[in-house]
């Protein structure tokens, strides 16, 4: 059996884990205990297992092993395909074989299956770009996933603009051209953000012009040098004060702890004020890519009880 204590025990061990960096899995659940965790809407907030062998089991970082496995894949297939037909992927395979005509190279004859090699690089393009957004997630608070994509589809933009382009002088220019109409006005906070952006850009150029083997190199030493930013830097978790106001005189605690938790975020309530309503004042650590609209939204849903919800930065202590 377990109550509602026992539930925001649950709750408090699942953040306190957090905030030391580490995790808490329930292993074994009786089914009345499971029914109530669900009824709670907590049973997808914690990690359940059959067994503590399989517990144990999960705490492996699959995911990262996954990505380094996809990684190591991917760049390998890169520089070997650029190795072997680094000729064919540029598309000059025929490229002088027809001898000097009156002082030019012969026409080069285009391939049945041409179109075909420039959806390769597409793929290729896309690839990376999937690659390196599932090593370095965004800095963007509330675009996170938007600029997850922009950055897979820039990737696959440098490809499609060399593939565009070509050896035609006049395309280049004409592509130039037209981005210079384009003004793009979302604002970027992290300026590590932009670089990354810059340099997908030039992964996806190089797939375009079917230089391979140099795109899985630069993929490679670009995944490992953000490996390694990522592991020497310790990015400060954000510090938020929120107040959280309910209808009635009762307070769903269960509900916004419950919601807190999902979203890893670690708080502390500090004032508790009442009169026809109940506000609670929390203090918050949290991520700086956590959304603090998407926990509002999930806060304030229909049937959880509460009216409002007020994001704001804490007062400095003196």
């Amino acid at each position: 059996m377990i109550d509602s204590a026992g539930i925001r025990a649950l709750v408090r061990g699942h953040t306190t884990a957090q905030r030391v960096q580490g995790t808490l899995r329930l292993a074994g659940l009786k089914p009345r205990v499971r029914e109530t965790l669900d009824a709670s809407h907590l049973g997808g907030v914690f990690d359940i297992y059959e067994s503590a062998d399989a517990a144990k089991l999960a705490a492996w970082p699959w995911r990262t092993i996954q990505v380094a496995a996809a990684g190591f894949i991917l760049c390998s297939a890169l520089v070997w395909a650029g190795l072997r037909w680094p000729l064919q992927l540029a598309g000059i395979a025929e490229f002088g074989q027809g001898g000097i005509t009156e002082g030019a190279p012969a026409a080069v004859p285009t391939h049945v299956f041409a179109p075909f090699l420039e959806l390769v690089k597409l793929i290729v393009a896309g690839l990376i770009g999937l690659l390196l957004t599932a090593i370095h997630q965004p800095a963007s608070r509330e675009r996170g996933r938007s600029m997850e994509q922009a950055q897979i589809l820039l990737c696959v933009s440098g490809a499609m603009m060399m593939i565009i382009i070509g050896n035609s002088l006049a395309r280049a220019f004409g592509i130039a051209g037209a981005a210079s109409i384009i003004r793009f006005k979302t604002p970027v906070e992290d300026p590590k953000d932009v670089t990354i952006l810059f340099l997908l850009m030039g992964l996806g150029m190089s797939s375009g012009l079917g230089a391979f083997a140099v795109a899985g190199l630069g993929t490679a030493f670009l995944s490992v040098t953000l490996i390694a930013l990522d592991r020497f830097s310790s990015q400060r978790a954000r510090t938020m004060s929120v107040e959280i106001q309910a209808s009635g005189r009762e307070f769903p605690t269960a509900h916004v702890e419950g919601v807190f938790a999902r979203n890893q975020v670690v708080w502390e309530p500090r004032e508790i004020s009442q009169s026809d309503d109940v506000s609670v004042k929390y203090h918050t650590w949290l991520d700086a890519r956590t959304s603090l609209e998407d926990i509002s939204a999930q806060l304030m849903i229909e049937g959880g009880g509460v009216q409002s919800v007020a994001w704001e930065h804490p007062k400095r202590e003196r």
